[in-house]
């Protein structure tokens, strides 16, 4: 039996000799085409943000994102952020509400708001933007909203009397945030204990009845800034963490932070997108005001009692996705966008006419106000007078903007 294994093995080792290619070239091509990975039906490739690479503390970041193999038209320019860490579950559904579409419509039934309509079902995430409730917080997961553009984070209260919505809510998540790390909101204050561990030493040392003269007092004085001045750095290094929300005058200079209010008793309103962030430029000493530049480049003026929260929003490789087919767009509630030379006279100041042309005029919008770079306001130090006495510095626009003047 085995001699007869022995022959056959031998036959097919003649056989192959003689189908064997004649160019060795040929078979290295051959080779070398085997090594290769092949591609599956969705494969991830590897992507770097150009403004970025231009940020020093974020020139390690890499952002991953899943092709697919076009077997199909609408998926051949398919392009998806890579989010492993997503919760792949339903959301809490107490902390929802049902969104009630309205197609674009006002009350009377007149479109106010065009392009809208259709869509898939959706659930509004109660996203708290108040963090009033002090204590520490410990994040479940990570999830998806549909809703916005960037993630949004579960959390719940260490108290074990909290219930409903006083146990669970959502807060944006920044970028880092994972599943087991704690946040914490300093809105209504230190907490006692770490106020105690800070400054208890401080407030424990008093002077004594009897006299000192001016050179003991100065140099108390300057021990006591010097003092103070440690116990405010060892402060900052025990709040400003990752998703800690706490006033503008506690946060260094530098911090880029996010979810920024303007008002001391208001929600966070300015920083919320998918990857956008701030940073604390200055603060005025024995003044009411912090140095804020905006994603924008803008540089702006925020009180001091204003909150904001520590970290760059989540979801930064949420610009560079393609949706690959204009299904998919509907999907997301938006209905076909019509160019102005495509309608009649009637309905456009670009209409009418015979052919494809808007009879020199002017490019303007569908009630005739100037348009692509015409300037219709002026805000700030270049606009009328006391029209935004907070606007430090407006952001760069056109050939100021071309040149990298925006760039940090």
């Amino acid at each position: 039996m085995f001699g007869i294994r022995a022959g056959c093995s031998f036959i097919q080792s003649l056989a192959t000799a003689a189908v064997r290619p004649k160019f060795p070239s040929r078979t290295i091509c051959h080779a070398l085409r085997t090594s290769l990975s092949t591609r599956n039906y969705a494969t991830t490739s590897n992507f770097k943000n150009k403004k970025e690479e231009a940020i020093a503390s974020f020139d390690h970041v890499e952002v991953e994102y899943k092709t697919y193999k076009p077997i199909t038209p609408g998926i051949r320019h398919l392009k998806r952020p890579v989010n492993p860490h997503l919760y792949k579950g339903k959301p809490v559904r107490l902390l929802t509400v049902p969104l009630r579409r309205k197609g674009g419509r006002n009350s009377t039934g007149r479109i106010t708001v065009r392009f809208r309509g259709g869509g898939h079902k959706r659930r509004v995430r109660v996203v708290d933007f108040m963090r009033t409730e002090p204590g520490e917080y410990d994040v479940v997961r990570i999830e998806y909203d549909p809703g916005r553009s960037a993630h949004i984070a579960l959390i719940t209260t260490r108290d074990p009397k909290a219930e409903g919505t006083a146990k669970w809510k959502y807060i944006l998540a920044p970028e880092g945030l994972r599943a087991g790390d704690v946040v914490q909101s300093y809105r209504s204050g230190i907490p006692e204990d770490l106020h105690r561990e800070v400054f208890g030493l401080q407030e424990e040392t008093g002077d004594s009845a009897e006299e000192i003269d001016v050179a003991e007092v100065e140099r108390r004085a300057k021990d006591k800034a010097t003092t103070d001045a440690l116990a405010v750095g060892i402060l900052s290094g025990k709040t400003i963490k990752l998703g800690n929300c706490l006033p503008l005058r506690l946060i260094p200079t530098g911090t880029v932070i996010h979810c920024i209010s303007l008002n001391p008793q208001g929600k966070a309103i300015l920083v919320r997108s998918a990857g956008t962030f701030a940073q604390v430029l200055h603060h005025e000493e024995g003044g009411r005001y912090s140095h804020i530049r905006l994603q924008s480049g803008e540089i702006r003026k925020v009180l001091q009692s204003c909150v904001a929260t520590v970290g760059k929003v989540s979801n930064a490789a949420w610009q560079g996705r393609s949706l690959g087919k204009a299904g998919r767009n509907r999907w997301l509630g938006w209905r076909p966008r019509v160019r102005g030379v495509a309608m009649n006279a009637c309905d456009h100041p670009h209409g009418g006419g015979r052919g494809k042309s808007k009879s020199n005029k002017h490019p303007v919008s569908v009630w005739g106000w100037p348009t692509k770079g015409k300037r219709t306001r002026k805000p700030g130090p270049k606009g009328p007078k006391n029209s935004n006495k907070m606007v430090l510095k407006e952001r760069p626009r056109g050939k100021e903007k071309r040149s990298g003047a925006s760039s940090r």
